[in-house]
């Protein structure tokens, strides 16, 4: 910052004034130098209009393009999982091929259960829960934004959260990540509106916490971590907040409660394991001693950053106008703007410190930083650049192209089901044994209709050595490119393997073979989720019988 600036905000100040410890330097700063202004007078603005704009470009983004295949291993076991439970008439307990699934909380498969209901077993009916998530939380971000920061801002904010790649690439997937991103953002919005006046605000607050308590029951005790560690922080750095006091936070606490506990409750008494399974391994040590998808500190920056374009182009000015020391920029720097800030940052430094990452965890942070920046868009030196409409139109003609083109050829050139004959040939018949080696293979199971496909791991070997000898044929789906050449030496010599197929990846109409087996190449050269398929059987089993039981396949 300029000296001229900060000593002009500080004219006046007495030593008493001054903080007198150091830990009472950060609300000063926070207060004094970093957002000492307040809100712009909003200028005119057609607001008419955006709430259309925010239900049409979604709308066409999202909707349309919602059948391709399912990814593999996300989207299929969580397309898998409602299924099961929708066959068995389970509400309380998930299963996963036949077996109790305890890693998360029910919320998004009772709503993927209810679409089936309505729309039939189906990819498109599956991906229109997190699909409407998604739209329902930039509708929020514009409707509670522009309370708080203003009809235009909130807007531009929209917006920028309606065309980042990320959050709509990413969120649009069968996750529950979309769903979790939804509850936290209206928890988060509401509560601040709630803590924001002379007194509190019971219908906000209490909104809050129904979305806290949903947010719990999609994902586990992430959503109220995500929460509540900004409203502290904004409380102690820029004051301005009510005083929740004792008998609030009770209430609060009682909603989530009365939300989460008649499930958490009924699974623990059906599922005794279930809470030190859930609430200690699949949430304390994930976080502090992870298991799987371990990844370096800074993965999650460049995740945010391309997942916010074309809005984090602006980033550099941005920057420059949070630490600018001019009265003009200092003015303008509003304690909501910090708060906005304080949301994004805490959630992106929160799943950093995490041991366990996935791109998608990050979510949740997309749409307060998406407000922060509409709010600078809409108030800063860039708000008549005639670029920016251009910008936001090349991004969604690209995110048009990506949605309703690239995706699904993806999807579908690293399907199994491109092979779906095979698949029905060797495996669709119910009373064939079918196994999976050394991860489960769930787009088979739901194309299958089956829920019985278990999952043998590399540690599991024996049981499966001694299921294929027990068994007339076995089925394996090998999940992994290396799996087969394995299986040849681990087998027990009494059996053989008597056909095979590949899930190779095919040629790219219209792409030289050359320029098609580099692309394999870098895609690891098979399906996801699902490389070879082989067909094991007793030597000693009558050849006739043998010989008529097969069928269609080369040896390789």
């Amino acid at each position: 910052m300029d000296a001229q600036g900060t000593e002009s905000r500080g004219v006046g100040l007495t030593s008493a004034e001054l903080p007198p410890s150091l830990p009472a330097w950060l609300p000063f700063l926070w207060r004094r130098v970093l957002f000492p202004g307040t809100r712009p007078a909003e200028e005119a603005f057609r607001g008419r209009g955006a709430l259309l704009w925010l239900l049409l470009l979604p709308a066409v983004l999202l909707y349309p393009c919602l059948s391709f295949d399912l990814f593999e291993p996300d989207e299929s076991r969580y397309a898998q999982i409602p299924r099961e439970m929708l066959a068995r008439g389970e509400w309380v307990v998930p299963y996963l091929q036949g077996e109790p699934y305890l890693d998360k909380p029910p919320l998004f498969y009772w709503l993927v259960m209810g679409s089936y209901r309505v729309c039939g077993v189906s990819p498109e009916a599956a991906r229109l829960v997190p699909a409407l998530a998604l739209h329902l939380c930039v509708l929020l971000v514009y409707l509670l934004g522009r309370r708080r920061v203003g009809e235009r801002a909130a807007f531009r904010g929209a917006l920028v959260l309606g065309l980042a790649p990320g959050f709509l690439g990413m969120g649009r997937l069968l996750i529950l990540d979309g769903l979790l991103t939804l509850w936290t953002t209206l928890a988060l919005l509401a509560a601040f509106e709630a803590l924001s006046g002379e007194r509190l605000r019971w219908g906000w607050w209490l909104l809050s916490a129904l979305a806290c308590g949903l947010g719990v029951l999609t994902k586990g005790p992430v959503a109220g971590l995500l929460l509540v560690p900004p409203l502290l922080l904004h409380g102690w750095l820029a004051g301005g907040f009510c005083r929740a006091g004792l008998r609030a936070l009770l209430i609060f606490a009682g909603v989530v409660a009365a939300v989460v506990l008649p499930w958490y409750v009924a699974v623990c008494l059906r599922m005794p394991e279930f809470a030190r399974y859930f609430l200690w391994e699949q949430n304390v040590l994930r976080f502090v001693a992870p298991f799987d998808h371990p990844r370096g500190v800074w993965f999650y920056l460049p995740v945010v950053l391309v997942g916010l374009l074309p809005a984090t182009l602006l980033l550099v000015p941005f920057v420059r106008f949070l630490l600018s020391g001019k009265e003009d920029s200092a003015s303008r720097r509003c304690p909501e703007l910090g708060f906005l800030l304080l949301g994004g940052g805490w959630c992106l430094l929160f799943f950093t410190l995490s041991g366990c990452k996935l791109p998608t965890y990050v979510l949740p942070a997309f749409p307060p930083l998406a407000l922060a920046l509409g709010y600078f868009v809409a108030h800063g030196s860039w708000r008549h650049s005639r670029w920016l409409a251009g910008v936001a139109t090349t991004a969604f003609l690209l995110l048009l192209g990506f949605h309703h083109l690239l995706l699904p050829w993806y999807a579908h050139y690293r399907s199994p089901l491109q092979r779906s004959d095979v698949l029905v040939r060797y495996c669709a018949d119910p009373n064939a044994s079918v196994v999976c080696y050394p991860r489960p293979c769930n787009v088979v199971a739901y194309f299958l209709g089956r829920d019985d496909l278990h999952n043998y791991r590399s540690k599991e070997i024996e049981e499966l050595r001694t299921l294929v000898r027990l068994q007339p044929r076995t089925v394996i789906l090998c999940t992994h490119r290396h799996a087969l050449d394995g299986l040849r030496e681990l087998l027990p010599p009494e059996v053989r393997i008597v056909k095979t197929a590949h899930f190779g990846l095919g040629p790219i109409p219209g792409v030289p073979a050359s320029l098609t087996a580099r692309v394999r190449h870098f895609l690891g050269g098979t399906a996801l989720g699902l490389s070879d398929l082989a067909v094991v059987e007793p030597k000693t089993q009558d050849q006739p019988v043998a010989r008529a039981m097969r069928n269609g396949l080369a040896p390789r």
